[in-house]
């Protein structure tokens, strides 16, 4: 026998080749005679637009205070904001630092907003936040950070608002806030 293809080798070849070229037909075929409606030069437009929603900030309207209460017994932050217009006061979040500025915030053991806040006859709310159920966050010259949020119904929430205390030494000796935004 001399070394050319079996004719088995090459019917089957043969019918490989025809397998792919009718493949490649009926794939491209449709394509290059019928063009597509994905054409680049279509006359059609279509104009449209999107913002994404943006719920607003609460505002802090004085300076926060540090109260020591007596020989830190009773010793609060307290922070005067204002709430966004369209929002009530069901609708703020407060949350705790659990190490500091910067560090991530966790809701308050034991808070209520509703329960620790007064509405002022201007509009604005002054809220106090007992330091004991800050769990020993705001301890021996620690700073705690203290932020409000608006938190619409959909779930989406507010920049925060937010203060930075330091209880000082023992009994609040030199304890202090500042407010971290506007």
């Amino acid at each position: 026998m001399t070394g050319g293809a079996s004719p088995r080798r090459s019917w089957r070849r043969a019918r490989l080749l025809s397998a792919v070229v009718a493949l490649l037909a009926l794939v491209a075929g449709p394509a290059a005679i019928n063009g597509t409606l994905a054409g680049w030069d279509d006359e059609k437009q279509s104009v449209g637009s999107f913002a994404a929603g943006k719920v607003p900030a609460p505002t802090l309207t004085k300076r926060c205070e540090y109260i020591p209460g007596i020989l830190g017994l009773g010793a609060r932050v307290r922070v005067h904001w204002k709430l966004p217009q369209g929002y009530q006061l069901s609708d703020v979040v407060v949350e705790a630092s659990t190490s500091g500025l910067g560090s991530i915030l966790a809701p308050i053991t034991g808070f209520s907003v509703q329960g620790n806040t007064v509405a002022n006859a201007d509009g604005t709310y002054t809220t106090d936040v007992p330091t004991n159920l800050l769990g020993g966050l705001l301890g021996l010259g620690s700073e705690l950070e203290l932020a409000f949020f608006v938190e619409h119904d959909s779930g989406w929430r507010s920049n925060k608002a937010s203060v930075a205390s330091n209880a000082g030494l023992v009994g609040g000796i030199g304890g202090n806030c500042r407010n971290l935004t506007s």
